[in-house]
């Protein structure tokens, strides 16, 4: 008679719980690693496999700067996601582009001035402005700030020269920011890319408390950062106009520059930035990559925004500038305005209500609703993070809305679209999605503002009673809103 064998269950089976954990496990792993190889579903990234910097550029103590952490990103997946090539492959890459020794990265001649005197730019009158518009190349001198000298050492000035490549640039005035330090730079960026953070004395005063600098030094530098120390008393007296110069003027800063990267101080980047410049400049062959804003596709829209949450004090001055664009052939967002992609359009609910606020009236209108408009490729767009590549069409875009910020106030998204538009020839653009904006990059918070500014000092000047739309009062944006109701 044959024995009875009794075999047991082994005991990793004989929890029902820990089956189940398991393969919940198992298919959670699955289904993530089949999400992130998904090209609909995320902003899909490369990064330099051959070593990345990870360890911090720069250690700063705890009393340094608000807001340690980032603002949470709206987006977690993107339509339209980008990859990086190899590190290696993009270095080699820009190193031969830059060192074309045919590259002409001004080809443009400025209006000069008195260095030892006089205002930085010049407020020409509109007609004026928009004489340079029409670029045929025929050696006309352009008005492009640097009326008198820009107030830095001379010791900063030759390594802004010496920069010959590609530069990242930023600026802190007020204080209002902390000096953040790119991340996920590859083995060789450091030594090939120029970082300039150019900051005021207050900032500096800052930096000289939480002994970040010292004072013994000719050449300061912060991590990744070389400080460059502005004389803001001999500029403006709005710091915000201040930012606007390295912002739109590096290519006069930086001449010798081929490439530039502008992040505003409150951004982080955390993708090298010769994989940004490859992936978002050079690969698409354009003259200039810039996001998207997240909210708004029309200028009258940000313009709204910019008098409702009071980002500028004087709102007859916005009404006077939105009306001068307007009448001299600004029009909302559409798919003629070629070669810039298209996309949804302003809601017909929206347009409704708009038709019946009337004209700059809007201005009544939008302080008291609340309402989201569905977004595509703008005339509105993020710069936080303006990627160049040096030439005349991208410098004299540059020179000419500069110019704008100048004549009327440093809300950069206000002129983009109406610059964009009348410049002839066309600069080729990558208006890039809001999505890939926040996983190139981290956002904070500024800084709790010490002292008073001009915004903040100035008590706000509301628009006038001819603004509102009452008794059939026409304007010269009434064509322009016209157009977006049709839409």
């Amino acid at each position: 008679m044959g024995k009875l064998i009794r075999t047991s269950t082994p005991l990793l089976f004989q929890s029902k719980l820990l089956c189940s954990s398991l393969s919940y496990l198992f298919f959670s792993l699955f289904f993530a690693f089949y999400t992130s190889l998904s090209p609909t579903t995320k902003c899909h990234f490369r990064s330099s496999p051959f070593d990345p910097l990870h360890a911090p550029l720069f250690n700063y103590p705890q009393s340094y700067g608000q807001h340690k952490h980032p603002i949470p990103t709206i987006h977690s997946s993107c339509n339209s996601p980008v990859f990086f090539s190899d590190y290696s492959f993009v270095f080699n890459e820009i190193q031969r582009l830059v060192g074309n020794s045919s590259w002409d990265s001004s080809g443009l001649r400025y209006v000069r001035g008195n260095k030892n005197g006089g205002k930085f730019g010049m407020n020409y009158t509109t007609k004026k402005r928009l004489s340079y518009y029409d670029y045929r190349g025929d050696g006309i001198e352009i008005p492009c700030g640097f009326l008198k000298k820009f107030p830095i050492s001379d010791y900063d000035r030759i390594a802004m020269e010496s920069c010959d490549g590609v530069v990242v640039v930023s600026a802190i005035f007020g204080n209002h920011d902390k000096i953040r330090q790119p991340r996920g730079l590859g083995f060789n960026t450091l030594n090939h890319v120029c970082f300039f953070m150019f900051i005021d004395e207050i900032t500096l005063k800052q930096l000289y408390f939480h002994n970040l600098l010292s004072r013994k030094t000719k050449e300061n530098r912060i991590g990744a950062w070389r400080i460059v120390e502005v004389s803001s008393k001999q500029l403006y007296e709005n710091p915000a106009m201040n930012g606007v110069i390295p912002k739109y003027l590096v290519h006069r800063l930086f001449p010798n520059s081929k490439y530039s990267i502008w992040v505003d101080a409150k951004m982080q980047l955390v993708v090298d930035p010769l994989l940004l410049l490859h992936s978002l400049v050079i690969v698409e062959d354009v003259d200039m990559a810039i996001s998207k804003h997240p909210l708004y596709v029309h200028t009258m829209e940000e313009a709204m925004a910019t008098a409702r949450w009071k980002k500028w004090w004087d709102v007859d001055s916005l009404r006077i500038q939105i009306e001068t664009y307007c009448e001299h052939g600004l029009q909302p967002w559409s798919s003629k305005k070629h070669p810039y992609t298209s996309g949804n359009s302003i809601s017909l609910h929206a347009g409704q209500e708009l038709e019946q606020a009337g004209s700059f009236g809007l201005l009544a209108w939008w302080a008291s609703m609340d309402w989201a408009v569905a977004w595509a490729v703008a005339d509105v767009p993020d710069s936080a993070i303006i990627l160049r590549k040096h030439g005349v069409g991208n410098n004299l875009f540059s020179c000419l809305l500069f110019n704008e910020l100048e004549a009327f106030n440093p809300r950069d998204q206000l002129p983009f679209a109406f610059v964009r538009d009348k410049l002839n020839p066309k600069i080729k653009l990558n208006m890039f999605d809001v999505e890939v904006f926040e996983h190139v990059a981290s956002e904070y918070r500024h800084s709790i503002k010490h002292g008073p500014t001009v915004t903040q000092s100035t008590k706000t000047k509301k628009a006038s009673p001819s603004l509102l739309a009452n008794g059939g009062i026409r304007t010269k944006c009434d064509k322009y809103l016209e157009e977006l109701w049709d839409q």
